[in-house]
């Protein structure tokens, strides 16, 4: 089978990220890593280097897996997505006091989305981060308290999901809407490519 017909291993538990492979026609096998990735913020660290440092590790993680259960060799992908406003790393709210103050701190304000996505084959590695800008209107507090009530805050940074209920907040976005939702497309295709796998069929005409 050749590379290009083969299925790539995604390191992620995200099924926002599996939607978006598969609206490119990303074959895909699920590969959870055997070790929980610490994604705990190091002292003094950027948003930056946090968020692609997380995604390096999980991708070493999922490869050292590969090789432990002696997998076929397929490429790997991992991805890492942290919102960040006034330098601050906003992650999953705990609960919904932490989701209402997130909320609150983004309301009137732009913050930026930031993902690194990293594509792992044979001895080789390629890494992009993605930036986002995101406008959020200013919304009320009975606005902020109705969103919390629902269950689309919690397992997304930032609390919030551009594809959701808080679409109707946001004012305008410069950046990838894709790279928002947790996986940008045009740069995951370049490193897939990279890897390389064919995106688009053939052409017949």
């Amino acid at each position: 089978m050749k590379l290009a017909d083969k299925k790539i291993y995604l390191a992620s538990k995200s099924p926002r990220r599996r939607e978006l492979l598969r609206q490119i026609g990303i074959d895909f096998e699920l590969l959870l890593n055997d070790k929980e990735v610490d994604e705990q913020v190091l002292p003094d660290e950027k948003p930056a280097t946090y968020v692609a440092r997380v995604t390096r590790d999980k991708l070493m993680s999922a490869r050292q897996t590969m090789l432990y259960r002696q997998l076929p060799m397929r490429p790997i992908l991992a991805a890492d997505t942290t919102v960040v406003v006034d330098d601050l790393i906003l992650g999953k709210p705990a609960d919904v006091k932490e989701a209402v103050e997130m909320i609150t701190r983004l309301s009137g304000r732009t913050h930026q989305v930031l993902t690194s996505i990293a594509v792992a084959f044979q001895e080789q590695m390629w890494q992009i981060t993605q930036y986002s800008d995101v406008a959020f209107e200013t919304l009320t507090d009975d606005m902020i308290r109705a969103y919390c009530s629902t269950q689309e805050p919690y397992d997304k940074a930032g609390g919030y999901g551009i594809q959701g209920l808080a679409s109707i907040f946001i004012k305008d976005i410069a950046g990838s809407h894709s790279g928002i939702m947790g996986l940008p497309l045009f740069e995951t295709a370049q490193l897939l490519q990279n890897a390389g796998l064919r995106i688009l069929p053939p052409a017949t005409l």
